[in-house]
């Protein structure tokens, strides 16, 4: 069976499709490397043993989507691929409502044109804003206080009304948290472009000698110690989600989404003095002011995943630090060695160790 994976070279992307090849998927890759490292697939091959095929491609160019959908036998897509920094949302929202909004809407109408009906969507805990009441169920209020959290809600309206226009279309939406950890074999992790948006590799980034400190985002929230809250869950054990959503997808009809968290939170602090914990690493951290829509305390209710996807989280707070810093602590420079194997036009490729 043969799942398309857009942005598959990402950091969740590359660990959903090591869970996918192990499980005997054959896997094809669409990623245009905006924020992804085409070394990733390289490391993929040296955990796996197995081969990715890859479309250099951008979702908001339709001629080369639809290239991957002609040249392949397609059964279901999981969709990663789109702009996901929160603070940067706001200081150019039409850049994501474009690519993240644009872009499904050129994939639904080429898995239309060509009758594949199966989706994963990778959406995020960021569509209900500030909840009123933690933890947060899947029946919560949507109301996103960020342009990325308002694309993401955007693309499951229209999801949602694509499934109620077409009764043969099966979509799962993956409302997750905050992920981090590494596989734990230290080949892959995450390894943003530029300053890093989220906080574990703004950690291991401090913890290498890569950036000076942590800048810590308000400490005057109604939290344990003042810095904002919020529900981590090891990258493996969502990857490990979107397979049995898949498997949920291609069996049923209509639309479902679902919380993948692990129903505990944490505080910015507590998750730095864990990371020092596991490194024997001191992370010196700033105060700084809030960004613009973030909120005090997000964490989920993971019970309806658990309930019909049979699936739960497994590994704990140290686990997620153990498995980061051995990411960073083994590449300290991420990916950047590999910098000059990454592709940087539009070409069908299929990467072969």
């Amino acid at each position: 069976m043969a799942i398309l994976v857009t942005g598959g070279a990402g950091y969740i992307g590359s660990h959903t499709c090591v869970e996918l090849l192990n499980e005997g998927y054959d896997v094809i890759v669409i990623d245009n490397f905006a924020n992804s490292h085409f070394a990733a697939l390289e490391r993929i091959h040296m955990i796996t043993g197995k081969n990715i095929k890859l479309y250099t491609a951008d979702l908001t160019v339709q001629h080369q989507v639809e290239a991957v959908f002609m040249e392949n036998e397609i059964d279901a897509v999981i969709h990663f691929a789109g702009l996901k920094a929160v603070g940067d949302s706001v200081k150019v929202p039409l850049r994501y409502y474009e690519n993240n909004v644009t872009g499904t809407i050129i994939l639904c109408n080429l898995m239309k044109k060509y009758h594949v009906k199966k989706m994963v969507f990778s959406s995020s805990a960021t569509v209900y804003g500030a909840p009123d009441t933690v933890p947060i169920k899947e029946n919560s209020k949507l109301k996103p206080t960020n342009p990325y959290g308002r694309t993401k809600m955007m693309i499951e309206g229209i999801l949602q009304d694509l499934c109620s226009s077409d009764e043969e279309w099966s979509i799962s939406i993956l409302r997750y948290f905050n992920p981090i950890g590494a596989h734990e074999s230290g080949l892959i992790g995450e390894d943003p472009n530029g300053i890093p948006n989220n906080i574990m590799p703004a950690i291991s980034q401090v913890a290498v000698g890569k950036l000076p400190y942590l800048q810590v985002f308000g400490n005057q929230y109604p939290t344990v110690d003042g810095t904002g809250v919020r529900d981590y869950i090891h990258v493996v054990d969502l990857a490990k989600g979107h397979l049995k959503a898949l498997t949920q997808t291609i069996k049923d009809n209509g639309i479902e989404a679902y919380n993948l968290g692990t129903g505990k939170g944490f505080s910015v602090l507590e998750l730095v003095f864990a990371f020092q914990s596991v490194s024997g690493v001191e992370i010196p951290y700033q105060v700084v002011e809030p960004r613009p829509g973030d909120i005090a305390i997000c964490y989920a209710d993971p019970n309806k995943a658990k309930q019909n996807l049979h699936w739960s989280a497994e590994r704990g707070i140290r686990e997620m630090c153990e498995d980061a810093w051995r990411w960073q602590s083994n590449n300290p420079g991420g990916y950047s060695i590999f910098n000059e194997l990454e592709p940087l036009t539009f070409l069908p490729y299929v990467y072969e160790k």
